[in-house]
């Protein structure tokens, strides 16, 4: 797969570049596209990979032929377990081993272009401040950001706590000056509330110059774009219901 890339890559940036993408295009398969992704993982096929493209797109396709391949294979044969266990943990079984595959493509490329020591631990550890495919999938992504939140906000109170203690420091102030900064601090506080937030679909992180869009049944957020929904089709959806939620399939 990817014989192209192979030669494109060379810099720690570049392959985390790849990483990313190929990560994203997982991720789609995963949320986004999980009816498709569920529907071509068919168990009466032949051994199938699920693997993720440098161009955020994802593909299931049957391993490579050539032997050694080119680039580490995904985990073989994910459409077996399809039918065999409960819908949700075997997409999380899928995540944990894409999580592997990424970083055996991304380590396999450090190796092969010569990256030192001081290389390979700076890519490692711009892959280590990104989720895992599996805590996304998981929604244990989600808890760590409310948790992170939970924290922020108490230490916030601490901090407002302490600054009550000073109350003659702050009669200082006329009252023109702290309505404007109380106007300020409730637009930094709306921001800070969602910075954490990450796409359902694609895993990046909230960014208030994007058009974004939350569940009503899940209730986790999506970009507009990585679900195709506008702010003007948006207006006229009274309960918004994600891909993953539209397609959930009961099991026996």
């Amino acid at each position: 797969m990817d014989g192209g890339t192979l030669h494109s890559l060379r810099t720690v940036e570049e392959v985390f570049k790849d990483f990313k993408g190929r990560r994203a295009g997982i991720i789609k398969a995963l949320t986004a596209d999980v009816g498709e992704f569920f529907e071509q993982c068919d168990p009466e096929k032949e051994n199938l990979c699920l693997y993720g493209l440098p161009t955020e797109q994802w593909e299931v396709t049957l391993p490579a032929e050539e032997v050694p391949p080119e680039l580490p294979e995904p985990a073989l044969g994910i459409n077996f377990a399809r039918d065999g266990m409960q819908e949700k943990d075997w997409l999380a079984l899928v995540a944990v081993h894409s999580d592997a595959w990424l970083l055996a493509v991304a380590h396999y490329f450090g190796a092969r272009f010569g990256f030192d020591k001081a290389d390979r631990k700076r890519l490692f550890t711009m892959i280590n401040d990104l989720h895992t495919i599996f805590e996304i999938v998981s929604g244990s992504a989600k808890k760590q950001t409310k948790e992170k939140s939970s924290v922020s906000n108490h230490s916030s109170n601490k901090s407002k706590s302490s600054g009550k203690a000073r109350g003659s420091e702050s009669a200082k102030y006329s009252k023109s000056v702290q309505l404007k900064d109380e106007e300020e601090g409730l637009d930094e506080e709306v921001e800070e509330e969602h910075w954490d937030t990450l796409c359902g679909a694609c895993g990046e992180n909230y960014a208030s110059d994007e058009f974004w869009i939350c569940c009503d049944i899940c209730e986790k957020w999506f970009h507009g774009k990585c679900v195709k929904i506008t702010p003007a089709r948006a207006e006229h959806i009274k309960q918004y219901k994600c891909p993953p939620c539209s397609n959930k399939r009961a099991r026996p």
